[in-house]
């Protein structure tokens, strides 16, 4: 299987939250939906209900490998991100931090602690807002602390949201392991 046959079929417009709304600069928001197709199609690889661990590490290392140059087969997702980076002087490495935390999910279906799960949004939600403030050129020391928060926030939230779905499914579950076990679950 390849990375587009992964494909859920979800796409922006599917997305409990705005991407590249209205409110975010016209020339901003080519960037960010290539930005979205590429986590979009890593995030539908990790959370694939017929592929193997080992199928969906293989693909994840292909579209990180794409991201960079380095694939055999460039897929179309990798292909416009790194042309968007490297038009817009913009580091990849916000998109390959989130290639790491699909593969954690992948292989890490329980967080220990709240340290465990701050240290999973570190590269499963941060690196969104980091890529976003990046393009509009903020100065990282200024927003990245900020935007770190809120985006690990929003992502706990999302897991709340999820919670159930994301256990039936994928046996995940992203509530700190020792918090549940101090509330006898």
């Amino acid at each position: 299987m390849d990375i587009a046959q992964t494909s859920s079929g979800k796409t922006h417009r599917d997305e409990n939250f705005p991407v590249a709304s209205f409110l975010i600069a016209p020339r901003h928001r080519a960037p960010i939906l290539a930005f979205y197709d590429f986590v979009r199609a890593a995030d539908d690889i990790a959370d694939h209900p017929t592929l193997s661990a080992q199928e969906k590490l293989d693909l994840l290392d292909a579209l990180d490998a794409a991201l960079i140059g380095e694939a055999e087969e460039d897929a179309e997702v990798a292909h416009r991100l790194r042309e968007t980076c490297r038009e817009r002087r913009l580091d990849p490495q916000h998109a390959r931090d989130l290639i790491l935390a699909f593969k954690r999910d992948v292989t890490q279906s329980r967080y220990r602690d709240w340290d465990d799960l701050i240290d999973y949004c570190r590269y499963s939600a941060m690196p969104v807002g980091r890529f976003v403030c990046d393009l509009h050129g903020e100065n990282p020391g200024r927003v990245w602390p900020a935007n770190d928060a809120l985006c690990a926030a929003l992502q706990i939230i999302n897991h709340l949201q999820d919670c159930g779905k994301d256990y039936r499914n994928l046996d995940r579950v992203y509530l700190p392991q020792d918090a549940l076990a101090a509330h006898g679950a």
